[in-house]
């Protein structure tokens, strides 16, 4: 009989119970209390100590019954059949010497069953004159019998604990003997270590609060703890990654991003949260433990570089042993530190801002980076932020790294943030939490400025101070700001004049005003202390201010208005870029500057400037603004250009309290020629100008697939009420890739109302619906939804995934989180399931996956905790899919061999340094590979080892070389793809005739 047969048996559930009968009834806690001694494999067990429920006899009887059960069914008995007794003594003995190993519970399960066998078959006597089959036998049988046993253990209460226990006792006995070795030898690693415990400490106390610039209320706190306010917003990834079904749209959690991915280019707009994100990796990274879900980063060492702050002088931007210094951090390292830290992998490189600097500055910036990532390669985790239009879309793609874009707040995000706003300032709120929540349910305007943390916080701190009510329109809401913060603030809660200065409004806004112009028109976010001084000082005599000192005017701006900072000594600059843009906005309007707006409307750091600028200007002024950016248009060389141009031009006019109807009238004809959209970036620059575009937008008559799909993308990046009843219109299409936009679109509007209007209309054919949270979950179930198609978010609790798995029993799922263990009984229920993605978990087993669905792909990022020989069980498996990480599991490739039916499989070249000698999958006709590992790569290897290649896909290390000279051996290649953009291939006169080879 097989050997794999002879497990299957073992392993059935029937085997189970009756190994059970040989341990002891379960104990409570850790055994910490009492002698305070482990748990002994001895005390555990039900034929040794003083309460013995089974004799030496009884498990010889049970020795007997698994040896019965493995002979039942058919084929032939496993082992002589005159040797039956002498085999079941044998087996008996290796089960009671359990008792004789010195070891405790925790000990056993380290070993694992493969060595916990040996240490049995060692422990006990020798059986003589065995055959060899009996032999085979007896060591598979105890070897599965060890499985099982292994497997109550790590059931019993008492185990995680206890090895929470041994985890805690053998971590604390390292670090005394690390600390023992570094005071015997101190050196380099006592200094790094002792001087990143005061690196640490201080970035903890520097970024371990939000602060909640100028719109503080009486009575409460300007900062709150980031690990408190912090709000996890999502990420959409890029869509043009060519790993990725283009009907998908990713999207994860920002904070989490980067453990999947070393390099990262995210962008979001002003006030989207880019600067908290790297505050709050930067706390994560510090924090001992970790918060939930951010485990990935302990043990990594910040480094927070504010490009504004690195370039403000115009320095050359720093290298790794300047970063410190360049970002004004008042320690000094040790020489050398880090270096060594980047050297070692160890490095969390946070670029913050690279849209504020100017764009002549920026390829400066990239070669800086690329310098970096040259010189430490492997092990970093890099994070680049920019405003969405900075750069461009492929400014970073050859170095590596993921395109991720914030996302809009989602209504429940923006109400989750409401409410802990009111939380933390406390009960005088508690009255206007509600009506607010109501009103960005209501109001449209008001739920369109609030998409932001910024905005957010400052329609709350407006709202409360208003008693409940709020401005309308964006231009009424920073005047009512404005107010709040340089006047009314102070005034009302007594402050009179601290820095000898008691100014109006007016004054206030025209000096702050003449330092957001300054800064604009010089393509600066900072600027020098004594310049802004100098500027403050030379406007006040035009004010009829001489009577003030100007160094106590400029005292009171910096400390009382709400609206400047100084991020450092000898710097000034806005509390955020929007009211830089505001003020800026207004002085231009003042010295009637309509030629800068203009010549500057292509930049992107300028079009927040002209938007406000017509809202702040008079009729015919903004008349005057927007027919020269249409003129602007007109002689703009590329389509890209004009649509942008008129786009902002009716973006701007939805600022304006007046203008001329002409002028209203072609802005719209102009922006009905670009509508429909016909591409997805497209789309989504159309959805920036507002609910104006669901008027223009047509609805799904006449409209072929392309364009279907870009239209819904559009209407779906409009978080507005008004957005439904149109997205609703689309409901019913045919086209899935319309119905796939439909569905994403689900997580930026109100869950119920949106699956209602749209979800529960959708044809279901080939369409997978996306849980993503509980309350998207909790939908679909209430609408009765059974999905054949179904990806269930990480934060779905085990409770209603596991009523999703049992409704729906689907032939495709995507699984987030820890997977098959999030609901592990419902899960192994699954009867059709076909295909399997388990994109995070970083811990999951074989024997969890459904024993009976006929499992075809399985796309995975780790390795099974309980090895892969247990896939063998799944002979349906066409498909394994993702390359985890970490050391190649013993007998990988016999395990591969061993799936009858894989023809699609992902790996990394390495690998096939473990392969044996001789091993062929020639059922394998499509592989995707990765060289990252190897400048230089031989692929012949690959060729022997798959000799039935078709089509091969090959991710290259950046600037490594192919070679293509043992591949005349593949007859049936079709196509070879190579991703990346540099590379070299030698060989290819080797490929066989008539190969497709793209690049």
């Amino acid at each position: 009989m097989e050997p794999a047969l002879i497990g299957t048996r073992l392993a059935s559930a029937a085997i189970g119970p009756l190994l059970r009968k040989l341990l002891a009834g379960d104990g409570p806690g850790a055994g910490l209390t009492g002698a305070d001694r482990p748990v002994r494999l001895a005390s555990l067990l039900s034929f040794r100590g003083e309460k013995r429920t089974l004799t030496e006899k009884d498990v010889r009887k049970l020795a007997a019954t698994l040896v019965a059960r493995t002979c039942e069914g058919p084929g032939g008995p496993p082992f002589p059949p005159d040797e039956t007794e002498a085999v079941t003594d044998a087996l008996a003995a290796h089960l009671l010497a359990l008792g004789d190993l010195d070891m405790d519970d925790v000990q056993a399960v380290h070993l694992g069953p493969r060595a916990l066998a040996r240490r049995l078959r060692a422990a006990a006597p020798a059986p003589d004159g065995l055959a060899t089959d009996s032999v085979l036998y007896l060591d598979t049988a105890t070897e599965w019998a060890c499985h099982h046993i292994l497997e109550f253990f790590t059931r019993r209460s008492s185990f995680v604990a206890r090895t929470l226990v041994e985890q805690t006792r053998g971590q604390a006995a390292l670090a005394r003997k690390v600390d023992a070795l570094a005071a015997a030898h101190p050196g380099p690693l006592a200094e790094d270590a002792a001087f990143e415990r005061r690196y640490l400490a201080h970035l903890a106390r520097k970024h371990g609060h939000l602060t909640i610039h100028g719109i503080d209320l009486r009575d409460t706190r300007e900062e709150w703890p980031l690990d408190v306010a912090y709000l996890s917003l999502e990420a959409t990834g890029d869509a043009r990654d060519p790993d990725r079904d283009p009907r998908e749209h990713a999207s994860v959690r920002a904070d989490l991003a980067p453990a999947a991915h070393e390099r990262i280019l995210l962008r979001g707009q002003a006030g989207s949260g880019k600067t908290t994100l790297v505050q709050w990796l930067t706390l994560a990274a510090c924090a001992t433990p970790p918060a939930e879900g951010m485990g990935y980063l302990h043990g990594r060492v910040p480094f927070v570089l504010p490009l504004r702050t690195l370039t403000r002088h115009g320095e050359r931007l720093p290298d790794a042993e300047r970063f410190l210094s360049a970002a004004d951090c008042p320690l000094t390292p040790p020489d050398g530190w880090a270096d060594r830290v980047l050297s070692a992998g160890r490095g969390l490189v946070l670029v913050d801002g690279i849209d504020e600097i100017p764009e002549a500055e920026r390829g400066r910036a990239r070669d800086w980076l690329r310098g970096l990532l040259s010189a430490y390669e492997g092990g970093n985790r890099w994070l680049v932020t920019s405003r969405p239009t900075a750069v461009r879309d492929d400014w970073l793609a050859r170095d590596g790294f993921t395109e991720l874009t914030l996302s809009p707040m989602t209504p429940a995000e923006v109400a989750t943030f409401v409410r802990r706003w009111h939380r933390a300032v406390g009960p005088a709120a508690a009255p206007y939490e509600q009506r607010l929540l109501d009103s960005l349910r209501t109001t449209e305007h008001v739920a369109q400025l609030a998409t932001n943390p910024l905005m957010c916080g400052l329609v709350c701190a407006l709202h409360h101070e208003r008693r409940g009510y709020l401005p309308r329109g964006r231009g009424s809401l920073y005047e009512a700001a404005l107010s709040m913060l340089l006047v009314r603030r102070d005034r009302e809660r007594g402050m009179g004049a601290p820095y000898g200065v008691d100014l109006d409004e007016a004054p206030q806004i025209q000096l702050v005003q003449r330092l957001a112009y300054w800064m604009t028109l010089n393509d600066r976010f900072q600027m020098a202390r004594g310049h802004a001084e100098s500027l403050v000082a030379e406007a006040l005599p035009a004010m009829g201010l001489t009577d003030h000192a100007p160094d106590q005017v400029f005292a009171h701006l910096l400390h009382r208005s709400g609206l400047l900072r100084e991020p450092t000594a000898d710097t000034v600059d806005f509390v955020h870029r929007t009211f830089q843009d505001y003020l800026a906005a207004k002085a231009l309007v003042d010295h009637w500057d309509i030629g800068v707006l203009v010549r500057n409307a292509t930049d992107d750091r300028w079009e927040d400037v002209l938007r406000m600028a017509v809202g702040h200007a008079r009729p015919r002024e903004a008349a005057e603004i927007l027919s020269e950016l249409l003129k602007s248009a007109d002689a703009a060389a590329d389509r890209r250009t004009r649509l942008r141009l008129t786009l902002l031009a009716a973006t701007a006019l939805n600022h304006a309290t007046e203008v001329t109807p002409e002028i209203r009238e072609e802005i719209t004809r102009r922006t009905a020629e670009v509508v429909p959209p016909r591409t997805p970036d497209e789309a989504r620059e159309l959805a920036a100008v507002g609910r104006i575009v669901l008027e223009l937008l047509p609805g799904p008559d006449g409209l072929d697939e392309q364009v279907a799909e870009a239209v819904v993308t559009a209407a779906t990046h409009i978080p507005s009420d008004a957005s439904l009843p149109f997205l609703a219109r689309y409901a019913e299409h045919p086209s899935l890739q319309v119905r796939a936009q439909l569905m994403w679109g689900w997580r930026r509007f109100e869950a119920r109302e949106y699956a209602e209007g749209v979800i529960a209309r959708l044809d279901p054919t080939e369409l997978r619906y996306q849980a993503l949270d509980e309350v998207r979950a909790a939908e679909l179930l209430r609408l009765g939804l059974a999905p054949e198609r179904l990806e269930i978010g990480n934060s779905v609790s085990a409770t209603r995934t596991a009523a999703l798995l049992t409704r729906s029993d689907p032939l495709e799922l995507e699984l987030h989180g820890e997977g098959t263990r999030h609901a592990p009984l419902a899960f192994s229920s699954l009867g059709r399931l076909r295909s399997l993605r388990l994109p995070e978990a970083k811990s999951w087993r074989v024997s969890d996956l459904p024993d009976s669905a006929p499992l075809a792909d399985l796309f995975v990022v780790s390795w099974p905790d309980d090895g892969l020989s247990g896939l063998s069980r799944h002979s349906s498996l066409t498909g394994l899919w993702g390359i985890p990480s970490g050391p190649v599991p013993a007998g990988l490739w016999e395990d591969l061999a061993s799936l009858p039916a894989l023809r699609t499989l992902w790996i990394d070249l390495d690998w096939l340094d473990h392969c044996p000698e001789g091993l062929r999958l020639t059922g394998v006709q499509h592989v995707a590979c990765r060289t990252v590992g190897r400048p230089l790569a031989r692929l012949d290897r690959l060729a022997g080892v798959f000799p039935c290649l078709q089509v091969l896909l090959i991710t290259p290390h950046p600037g490594g070389t192919l070679d293509f000279s043992g591949f005349s051996s593949l007859s049936e290649l079709e196509a070879v793809t190579i991703m990346g953009t540099r590379h070299h291939a030698t060989g290819t006169e080797h490929l066989p005739p008539g190969v497709r080879f793209l690049t």
